[in-house]
């Protein structure tokens, strides 16, 4: 079985954050980037699934130079082969320009099953792995908590998380596109065997015209949404606490709700 994982390089959480000039996006200078956090239980869940299957993971991203830091990390913890989209004309893309550059890219390989994270820690728009599907005109699943891959490889089945705790259990035929929910499997370390080796794999690097896409069709160009601007969040009125006996705080618990907040 051979599986493609998308992976977006994703602002560490920890990081202290600036809003850059343009007043658009962070300011990435001195930020330390990672993994986003559900594409790396995607990865471990492809590495599990093509050592039971004797296949291989292909790891595709988009970015600028620095992907290809994590590019490298997924070849050292056990991916065959990496895929960065790297021109200049793919940067400010929304979900649909990137979803397209990844799946024009990915329908080159040939693949079995595409995994991606259920939604990336910065812009949250949950959509890439639903564009990719779209353009591939494959079956699609988001929320993944369960992959079972049938023995002739031709269906697998899928357990997804749904509301008010109850999951979602069905099949569905291959080739197709999951979006893993983070705390799906626990990710691997790379050795340090796995690090050397990772020296000598393959990152190939393409573009837009490689993949038969004009200017207009990727990055800002061919985005259907424009960011205008971005903030941190307002500060705002710190909490009360309503002090004494239970009923006397329940009484102006009511009143406060009623008179200020005017939600009752």
């Amino acid at each position: 079985m051979k599986i493609a994982v998308c992976i977006k390089q994703v602002p560490d959480s920890e990081a202290r954050l600036r809003i850059a000039g343009d007043g658009k996006w962070i300011d990435e200078e001195d930020v330390q980037f990672v993994i986003n956090e559900s594409d790396g239980y995607a990865l471990e869940e492809a590495l599990t699934l093509a050592e039971e299957t004797e296949g291989e993971v292909v790891v595709f991203s988009l970015g600028p130079d620095r992907v290809r830091e994590a590019l490298r990390k997924a070849l050292a913890l056990g991916a065959a082969r990496a895929v960065h989209l790297s021109d200049s004309a793919f940067a400010g893309g929304d979900s649909l320009a990137t979803g397209r550059a990844l799946a024009k890219a990915i329908a080159g390989e040939e693949v079995d099953l595409v995994l991606t994270g259920s939604q990336s820690d910065d812009a949250g728009f949950g959509s890439t792995g639903s564009v990719i599907a779209g353009y591939l005109g494959w079956p699609h699943a988001w929320l993944v908590m369960g992959v079972d891959v049938d023995p002739t490889g031709s269906r697998a089945k899928v357990t997804r998380e749904m509301e008010a705790g109850l999951n979602e259990i069905f099949e569905l035929a291959l080739p197709a596109v999951l979006a893993i929910q983070a705390g799906l499997n626990k990710p691997r370390y790379a050795s340090l065997k796995g690090i050397m080796q990772a020296k000598r794999k393959e990152i190939a690097q393409v573009t837009p015209s490689d993949l038969g896409l004009s200017p207009e069709e990727v990055g800002a160009m061919g985005s259907g949404l424009e960011v205008l601007s971005v903030a941190f969040p307002e500060v705002s009125e710190a909490a009360q606490i309503i002090e004494g006996e239970p009923a006397e705080a329940a009484r102006v618990l009511v009143e406060k709700l009623q008179k200020e907040a005017r939600v009752l």
